[in-house]
């Protein structure tokens, strides 16, 4: 028996405008020459074989920011990256979670698939005053089951994208806990003045073979009454980027993914030079570099994202904000910008994290729930 909530999430997803009536669709036009058409498309084989240095040798250097989190941030506004898309986010007051992945892989499957090649820098239980979850879309490296597994235990609100609260139904989580936003639309936490709204994107969804597109994809604006942040989630360049900077700007920090890029994906995923052409129709602001650092899954260099961006930035006078793994920053304050990647592959990173993972388990259950995970791997994820 369907649910009443079910029934509305339904009813919801049918009255939205980029639904054409069997998925979610891109609705603005792509920017030309985003796409290499001369480029072949990678294979399976290239993922399991193919690209250098995909890994690095050592684990990266990385921060433990319990003792910081103890403290109030001086501007109200303080991140700290903790890995591929998560970034802990303080501003006015409150502690917001962005695509929070623990797990060990970005796979239906626990053997295969792209490997967490870093551990996160603190455990998820130590994240105990986390006032709200945002998962931007639904892929495995943004929404993770066996992180979420761990958060239906607790009470903290999720804010995702229209038709994703499916997924975290299905898990456990409570059908109040969820808000589910199409383009737009904006939430506010309960009890404050911190909001979150959905935003365009340029991308897709789907965890399986025959889910293509059946839940949205958005970036995110988190915003309190002083300051606003803006999460790309996953996304190719688009001149949307314009639009949200006059709707929902100004913003005093933009999180813009940077890697698992390919010149056949340009239209869904932005890359360093994109990012950089991203920040500047989103109006400016420091910019924090995200999806990178955690998981093979292109065939590019592991660091080359960062590198590209490190020589790119003085050129275009970014406030570029590049901190370690766990390491807690503040925006408005001035931030020393060092190439710490470099010295990964070298030789062993000095301060580096111990090589154990701290990484949730858990298997994704099938349709029936009956436990077992589905053996379709949607990756290549174009």
């Amino acid at each position: 028996m369907i649910s009443d909530t079910e029934v509305l999430r339904r009813e919801r997803m049918r009255a939205s405008p980029l639904w054409d009536g069997r998925a979610f669709r891109n609705v603005y036009p792509i920017m030309p020459g985003l796409r290499d058409p001369n480029v072949p498309r990678p294979t399976l084989a290239d993922f399991l074989c193919g690209g250098e240095r995909r890994v690095p040798q050592h684990p990266l250097p990385s921060l433990n920011p319990l003792s910081i989190w103890g403290r109030k941030p001086q501007s109200g506004l303080r991140v700290t990256w903790l890995g591929h898309s998560t970034v802990l986010i303080e501003i006015g007051g409150r502690r917001v979670l962005t695509d929070p992945v623990w797990g060990a892989r970005a796979s239906p499957s626990g053997m295969i698939g792209p490997k967490r090649f870093q551990p996160v820098p603190v455990p998820l239980r130590a994240l105990q005053d986390v006032d709200l979850v945002i998962i931007s879309h639904d892929h495995y490296d943004h929404l993770d089951y066996p992180t979420m597994r761990q958060l239906r235990k607790s009470s903290v609100p999720l804010v995702t994208s229209l038709g994703v609260g499916a997924h975290l139904e299905r898990w456990g989580v409570a059908a109040e806990r969820i808000k589910e936003l199409d383009w737009w639309e904006t939430h506010r936490l309960v009890g404050s003045d911190l909001t979150v709204t959905a935003a365009p994107s340029q991308h897709f969804s789907g965890r399986g073979l025959k889910d293509r597109n059946a839940t949205l994809w958005s970036s995110m604006v988190i915003r309190c009454v002083n300051q606003a942040v803006f999460f790309s989630g996953d996304t190719g360049l688009t001149n949307e980027y314009r639009c949200i900077g006059e709707r929902l700007g100004p913003f005093d920090l933009t999180m813009l993914e940077v890697g698992a890029f390919h010149p056949v994906w340009g239209d869904i995923h932005l890359g360093p030079e994109n990012a950089i052409e991203a920040h500047r129709l989103l109006g400016g602001g420091a910019f924090l570099p995200v999806h990178w650092g955690t998981f093979n899954l292109a065939l590019h260099a592991w660091d080359l994202p960062a590198q590209v961006l490190y020589e790119l930035g003085p050129r275009h006078n970014l406030n570029l904000l590049m901190p370690r793994l766990g390491e807690p920053i503040e925006p408005q304050h001035e931030f020393a910008l060092t190439p710490w990647w470099r010295s990964v592959d070298d030789s062993i990173a000095v301060g580096a994290a111990p090589a154990s993972p701290v990484v949730a388990e858990g298997r994704e259950p099938d349709g029936r729930g009956a436990g077992k995970p589905p053996i379709s791997i949607p990756w290549p994820l174009d």
